[in-house]
């Protein structure tokens, strides 16, 4: 479902009167999703991926097909345990870490089971948030 796109970007200040013109249509699917088959999205919950921009309630699409570099947030099970980190390789070695400096630093074990499902692409994140009940 394509959605129009101005044609110049918004400043975060005062408004142009020319800024309304609309350039060119887009597709959110096209742009947020480069491997349809090998793609799904998940609500993220929690506050450990904040670092990373992944706020409670964000849905992050992730791409299976892509192969987890340093730095990339990745949807992992490490023993059955599935959740967000911050994918790494040190000394050959696999590292996942948090992104929230407020929590301690995540341990993984030598003989952890560790199972990536995804490397998060892209994610959409609401501005205006439900209200919690």
């Amino acid at each position: 479902m394509p959605l129009p796109l101005l044609a110049k970007p918004v400043r975060a200040g005062y408004p142009s009167p020319a800024d309304d013109f609309i350039e060119e249509e887009i597709d959110i699917q096209r742009l947020l999703i480069t491997n349809r088959p090998a793609t799904f999205l998940v609500r993220v919950s929690g506050d450990r991926m904040v670092g990373a921009c992944l706020f409670d309630g964000d849905l992050a699409v992730v791409d299976q097909s892509l192969e987890p570099r340093d730095g990339d947030v990745v949807v992992v099970d490490v023993d059955g345990d599935r959740s967000f980190k911050i994918w790494g390789r040190r000394g050959g070695r696999v590292s996942l870490a948090f992104a929230n400096p407020a929590y301690p630093a995540f341990g993984l074990s030598a003989d952890a089971l560790v199972e990536v499902w995804g490397v998060v692409a892209s994610s959409i994140s609401p501005q205006r948030r439900a209200a919690r009940r």
